[in-house]
């Protein structure tokens, strides 16, 4: 079935079309996003069950940005009365006046942009889902996630909890300019199952999720990620710790993804690049990896739960080579960075939602496949780590070193696995020789989109990751 667009956001496009057409006779340039999202979202554990309608990208609100004189400035609201669109027109140029008077008075420097490109565009996209998260059987989906949990609650004697959390995003999105309509409405979902055990005073959780480009019917495979996780809580209550040092090691395609979230995510964001905050600025038409690393950022690169149509400026999404073959071509660009740039936007201006700013932010951030496998890579190891599932990850764009928290590692001797874990595992090093050493890609490559990421503490939005096996060299303590 087709998600289908939002009914309130067709009630008032009319209304807003006009509010478009007078701002257009003050103002350079008029856009507007307005967004409707409904959201379903069910955690059951032990002892608690919770169902909700709140998701992190659920919202109903409306935001206009006008550009004049070189200045840009924005208001938002969620109160639009599209019988009397003038009255908000109105209430609007007061604010924005304000705003951009304020600005013009300022001693500071400001930046100054030139208009935004308003190239006619027509495009309206309901993409295909099994189910609307607002059509769910709730009452089936709690039974469904409360056999898991119970479940799993057997699968150890030192189990002391199960978590199950199901949740699932209807968005729809409207942008008009004078030359521009453009609509969409798509479902994403994601789910996981989180397992804590305890054994003599030892606490340990282990964590599986899945997330797609579809509705709640994704969360009939989540009974199968039941034994994933308390299989990796249970090999973390035997982990010891690894001495720090400089290891060959193995990135499942879950780290991998951790790495070029870190690594060349917010490293290439090209609004640090207008801010002189990026290093990338540097390395582009430069190495940056062996010629075995390829790597995309997109909505269109692969499909999960950020790929969009169009990004919350109106510019259609995109598919970039960021790296080829070890070569960085280009970051990824919002439209007000790439007009004082001199480049093009790439499809990557995002919101946390219609209150906040737009930024550059990562949609799909993947490494792509070679032609190796798994067991090669581990054959290939004389003493070594083969590290899975990641907690956290931090970098430094202004001098590119990064920082991975890994969930634990298992040791490799004469290419054969050892059978002892360590865990947690911290991988440290500077990204370009990080990337500079790897020296086998697998053929298969995976996706993770089960949560999300913020521009250094705030700003939150929706992202995923991922890509094949790597064999590399880095430093872990």
């Amino acid at each position: 079935m087709k998600a289908f667009f939002s009914d309130y956001l067709k009630t008032i496009e009319p209304g807003l079309k006009k509010l478009v057409s007078i701002l257009s006779e003050q103002y350079d340039y008029v856009s507007i996003l307005s967004t409707d999202s409904k959201g379903l979202r069910v955690m059951i554990t032990r002892h608690a069950r919770s169902v909700g309608s709140e998701t992190m990208t659920t919202e109903r609100g409306t935001v206009v940005r006008v550009a004049k004189n070189g200045l840009y400035s924005e208001y938002a609201f969620n109160d639009f009365d599209a019988e009397h669109p003038e009255a908000t027109a109105e209430r609007l140029k007061e604010q924005l006046d304000a705003q951009l008077a304020l600005l013009a008075s300022l001693n500071t420097p400001v930046y100054e942009t030139g208009v935004l490109d308003d190239e006619p565009c027509e495009l309206f996209v309901e993409k295909e889902t099994g189910e609307l998260p607002e059509d769910c059987d709730v009452k089936a989906l709690v039974e469904r996630l409360t056999a898991i949990s119970e479940k799993g609650m057997t699968l150890s004697e030192y189990m002391i909890d199960c978590m199950a959390v199901a949740q699932s995003t209807h968005i729809s999105k409207l942008f008009l300019t004078k030359n521009r309509h453009m609509a969409q409405s798509y479902v994403y979902s994601e789910g996981f199952i989180q397992a804590v055990v305890n054994r003599e005073g030892s606490t340990r959780a282990g964590r599986a999720s899945l997330s797609g480009l579809a509705g709640p019917e994704i969360f009939a495979g989540l009974s199968d990620k039941t034994e994933e996780a308390v299989e990796q809580a249970l090999v973390l209550l035997d982990a010891d710790r690894i001495e720090p040092g400089e290891y060959e090691i193995i990135c499942t395609p879950e780290v991998s993804g951790l790495i070029a979230h870190e690594a060349f995510g917010h490293g290439v964001e090209m609004d640090m690049f207008v801010k002189e905050r990026a290093l990338g600025k540097e390395y582009i038409g430069k190495r940056v990896g062996s010629d075995l690393v390829t790597m995309h950022e997109g909505a269109l690169c692969a499909e999960n739960v950020t790929s969009y149509a169009f990004d919350d400026e109106g510019v259609p999404a995109g598919d970039v080579t960021e790296i080829d073959h070890g070569i960085l071509k280009t970051g990824i660009c919002d439209a007000l960075s790439a007009k004082r740039l001199g480049t093009r936007p790439t499809g990557n201006g995002k919101r946390e939602n219609y209150e906040h700013k737009v930024y550059t932010r990562m949609t799909n951030t993947m490494f792509d496949s070679g032609t190796d496998t798994a067991e090669d890579m581990i054959a290939s190891v004389k003493y070594g780590w083969l590290l899975e599932g990641m907690q956290s990850g931090m970098e430094d764009p202004k001098h590119w070193g990064i920082q991975c928290i890994i969930d634990h590692a298992r040791e490799i001797r004469d290419g054969k696995l050892t059978g002892r874990v360590v865990a947690p595992v911290i991988m440290t090093g500077y990204v370009p020789d990080l990337l500079g050493n790897v020296t086998m890609v697998s053929k298969d490559r995976e996706v993770f989109g089960c949560g999300g990421c913020g521009k250094g503490h705030k700003e939150w939005v929706k992202v995923a990751d991922g890509g094949p096996y790597l064999k590399t060299k880095g430093w872990l303590g």
